[in-house]
């Protein structure tokens, strides 16, 4: 828990990522920066993808369209949260010259993402319009 704790704090706090061990090769920290911000890319697209399906598919049947489109949504919010928690967590590590960090959240957003997108094929092979 104190882990998590002094992580947490990190995220308002990224100067203090210093106290950790020794400075990794910039081009190390950079490229868990690119990271960072594909992260924040995807976490956008899922976000504005949410949007697209509530504002451009008014005829959906209001809860498939809200449904999908707050999945969207929760999948970016997660997205975005994920970002700055992998970055912090990864920066730690190569200060401390330990392994980087493993998640399962590429795959349980890999399968968010096709669950959405299975539900959207059906919508448009079946066409639920809303009456």
């Amino acid at each position: 828990m104190n882990d998590f704790v002094q992580g947490l704090r990190l995220w308002f706090a990224p100067e203090r990522i210093r106290e950790e061990g020794d400075t990794p090769d910039y081009r190390f920290s950079l490229a868990n920066e690119r990271t960072f911000l594909a992260w924040i890319r995807t976490a956008l697209a899922l976000i504005g993808g949410g949007f697209a399906v509530d504002q451009f598919l008014p005829e959906l049947v209001w809860g498939v369209r809200a449904g999908l489109a707050l999945a969207l949504l929760a999948a970016g919010v997660l997205c975005a949260l994920r970002a700055v928690n992998h970055w912090v967590r990864c920066e730690r590590a190569m200060r401390r010259g330990e392994d980087l960090p493993v998640s399962r959240f590429p795959t349980l957003l890999g399968l968010a993402v096709a669950v959405v997108a299975l539900a959207m094929v059906v919508v448009v092979v079946f066409g639920w319009e809303g009456r």
